[in-house]
């Protein structure tokens, strides 16, 4: 036990590697797997009404660069620590291009015929549903590490953790993603998440 304490989160990290290459093996060996039609399926029969969609469309831009940009200089102005501000700017660009090249390797077209909005690029995995787990994940590390009123913390975690997950279902919903897109895309966010934090606090950018 005090083994798997000490090395939990390598332990997670390699569960993560493995899962998300497997997950990346059977969308390169089929462009559409049983599970994202299963998945669609449910959320097209139950979800998908037109009075949801435009609320549907704002969630999802929560997780667009535009949005993420603009939280980036909010806090660049409003943070007494502008380290940290920047190294939320850095972890923006950082996934950005990760996710670029990621999505380049694997070339999976998007899905086609139920496309409520119209989007340009490959499909594997969710630029949207990674980048903003990788932008508010390392928020909600933060939230966790510096916000020191307990009633603040959980609000502002349990919110930065609903824009995940919103985000990672709109682009389902949307049609512009397949499940396994956006799953890929949250597994790879938190493998991108360990190694960042590590880094930060290997070079004693973070305490």
């Amino acid at each position: 036990m005090k083994y798997i304490k000490k090395y939990y989160i390598w332990i997670i990290f390699t569960l993560c590697l493995l899962l998300f290459i497997l997950i990346a093996s059977l969308v390169m060996m089929n462009q559409e797997l049983s599970t994202d039609t299963a998945i669609y399926s449910f959320i097209s029969s139950h979800l998908i009404k037109e009075s949801r969609t435009e609320i549907v469309k704002v969630l999802t831009n929560l997780g667009s660069a535009r949005i993420l940009f603009v939280i980036v200089l909010v806090s660049l102005v409003l943070f007494k620590n502008k380290i940290l501000a920047l190294c939320i700017g850095l972890n923006l660009l950082l996934s950005s291009n990760i996710n670029f090249f990621l999505k380049r390797i694997f070339m999976r077209t998007r899905p086609i015929g139920i496309n409520i909005i119209t989007e340009k690029g490959y499909s594997f995995p969710s630029g949207h549903s990674m980048t903003s787990a990788c932008f508010y994940g390392f928020l909600i590390y933060l939230t966790y590490k510096y916000v020191k009123n307990k009633n603040l913390k959980i609000v502002l975690i349990i919110l930065e953790s609903f824009v995940i997950l919103a985000v990672g279902i709109s682009r389902i919903y949307l049609g512009v993603h397949y499940a396994t897109d956006v799953l890929g895309g949250f597994i790879f966010a938190l493998i991108y998440l360990i190694i960042f934090i590590k880094l930060l606090r290997f070079y004693k950018i973070l305490d």
